[in-house]
């Protein structure tokens, strides 16, 4: 499948239109651990390998998601493949004894809502980084990222995003740590 997604930054003020224009599906947190490849550096191929931890409702899940590289100049539109976990740790001991390296958790409160068919809006809280609004559509046909990637921002910019961004939270938060001399 391919994720057609983009992001902006948000305040108070589009977190409460998004609440008052759109249903919520579920409040979530996510702890997200980032992967490195042992032979293939992923910062310079853009690809991601995550395990996430979600928590909802008194449930838990997590999934192990890869991330291919963007496929558009505009918007954060990538292949990704996803897959169910029942034990995260052990997942994650395999993939250290096959030479992976952590690189970063990234955790968030997101809130997720109902657009339309096939649209979800999150609104992300993103521990040392701020607040995020992140549009997705799904779809198995690269001849349609444009239209969704027009339709999505579309949405965005009517709840009133003016900064968009295609780093990824993990992209921001190396960054952040780069430029206080961290990384």
């Amino acid at each position: 499948m391919i994720e057609v997604e983009l992001k902006g930054y948000a305040n108070d003020k589009i977190f409460e239109r998004v609440r008052e224009e759109f249903k919520l599906i579920r409040k979530e947190y996510h702890e997200d651990t980032y992967y490195q490849h042992p032979c293939r550096d992923f910062s310079k191929t853009d690809e991601a390998l995550r395990i996430r931890i979600r928590r909802f409702n008194g449930h838990f899940e997590a999934f192990m998601t890869y991330k291919g590289p963007k496929i558009d100049q505009h918007s954060k539109t990538r292949k990704e493949i996803e897959v169910p976990l029942n034990d995260p740790d052990k997942h994650a001991e395999i993939l250290e004894n096959l030479g992976f390296v952590e690189v970063l958790t990234v955790s968030k409160t997101r809130e997720k809502y109902y657009v339309e068919k096939g649209i979800v809006i999150a609104l992300d809280d993103v521990e040392g980084l701020g607040k995020f609004i992140e549009i997705e559509a799904m779809t198995d046909k690269k001849e349609d990222v444009p239209h969704f990637t027009s339709k999505l921002r579309a949405i965005l910019v009517e709840l009133g995003v003016e900064k968009f961004e295609r780093r990824s939270y993990l992209e921001l938060l190396l960054g952040k740590e780069g430029s206080n001399g961290k990384a």
